[in-house]
């Protein structure tokens, strides 16, 4: 079971954890967390120094989900071999074995449109469409975010400022969040239609959010 302290939306599998004591287990995904940032950070900066070209691979999501269930779950940067449940959504979850091929087709849709799509609505499909396929036992919610802010990131030409970042505000107030995801399922669940408008407008509130923090940091007047 996935992130139930947030009463809304949580996976529920099958597959146990490594560290049954909650509070040790609290106490290893805070630790994860930061080395997930760190890995985004890292990403985003090493793309910028050696001059490649982006490109979101499977790799890179394996890589980051490992980077969050390190040490606490068996099946840490692997997809889940069996069905899983999101409490608090209608939506149900494809099969097991459509995963593979559905993060792949996530991963050609950002690639085949990231020369025309706007940096919101790249980040916005990442983070729907991950949800959406929810390809993990657990952190579907966290890996779906650190990549989501690494698309981001590197739409907008390198690492965003203030430290309050996209991942840390959603964290703080997952409603927003999970109204917006819900607000995507249905279009598509109905005729297939991608609209991602209210999840676009929650991130642009909340870039707008980090970007102010950088601002105050910076010595600039308070806003609020």
């Amino acid at each position: 079971m996935s992130e139930p302290a947030d009463d809304s939306r949580y996976s529920e599998a099958a597959t146990a954890f490594l560290i049954s004591d909650p509070e040790e287990r609290a106490g290893r995904e805070a630790e994860n967390g930061l080395r997930q940032f760190d890995s985004v950070i890292g990403l985003v900066q090493r793309y910028f120094a050696e001059r490649w070209r982006f490109a979101l691979r499977v790799s890179t999501i394996l890589g980051l989900h490992r980077d969050a269930l390190f040490g606490i779950h068996p099946l840490a940067g692997n997809f889940r071999p069996s069905t899983v449940e999101i409490r608090g959504s209608s939506h149900v979850p494809p099969d097991a074995w459509q995963v593979p091929q559905l993060v792949e087709e996530m991963c050609d849709y950002i690639n085949d449109n990231w020369e025309k799509a706007t940096p919101l609505h790249l980040a916005a499909y990442v983070l729907w469409r991950l949800n959406w396929v929810h390809p993990f036992a657990d952190g579907n919610g966290r890996t779906a975010r650190a990549v989501s802010y690494l698309v981001l990131c590197m739409k907008m030409g390198g690492r965003l400022p203030g430290t309050r970042t996209i991942p840390d505000l959603i964290s703080e107030n997952k409603k927003p969040y999970y109204d917006a995801l819900e607000a995507a399922d249905k279009p598509w669940a109905s005729d297939h239609k991608i609209d991602l408008s209210q999840l676009e407008a929650v991130l642009s509130d909340l870039l707008a959010a980090q970007l102010i923090s950088a601002l105050e940091q910076a010595g600039g007047r308070s806003i609020g």
